[in-house]
């Protein structure tokens, strides 16, 4: 079989950026994890344009990555909760907060820190699932699965 190389690359990181890779996105979901759960929450500690998170909520409603629940009937009013496809979105969320604490914050304090029920700041660690070693790029073989394990 031969790969066009015009053609996009099937990727599960497009797939998932299709849903959550817009700014806003990601925000929304941060801010539920944080406990704010209402649209004019969202809307204040994020400053997204009202519209805009309108939008992104919808989308990530349908994808299923957040439920929308009614909490008041007069006036009509909404939360919106993490799916378990949400909540596995943590770990992300948390990559990408360390990233900027480490690249972004010009020898400035990190605005958050997060402490674990351990009672330890948090410092998350991405490791293999099955010898329990941390995961470095350089010891990471990208395979392409064939068509018959698709099938399994």
């Amino acid at each position: 079989m031969t790969t066009n190389l015009t053609e996009p690359r099937t990727c599960s990181v497009a797939r998932t950026l299709e849903i959550v890779g817009e700014k806003w996105a990601l925000l929304a979901v941060r801010e539920v994890f944080l406990g704010n759960r209402r649209f004019d929450e969202m809307v204040r500690k994020t400053g997204a344009p009202r519209d805009t998170m309108t939008a992104r909520l919808k989308t990530l409603v349908a994808a299923g990555v957040l439920e929308r629940q009614p909490v008041s009937a007069h006036p009509p009013r909404f939360e919106y909760r993490l799916t378990q496809a949400g909540l596995d979105l943590y770990p992300v969320i948390i990559s990408l907060m360390q990233w900027g604490d480490r690249y972004l914050t010009n020898g400035e304090p990190t605005p958050m820190v997060l402490t674990h029920s351990c009672g330890h700041t948090l410092g998350a660690v991405t490791t293999c699932s099955s010898c329990g070693d941390p995961i470095l790029a350089r010891d990471v073989r990208p395979t392409p699965r064939r068509e018959k394990d698709n099938d399994l």
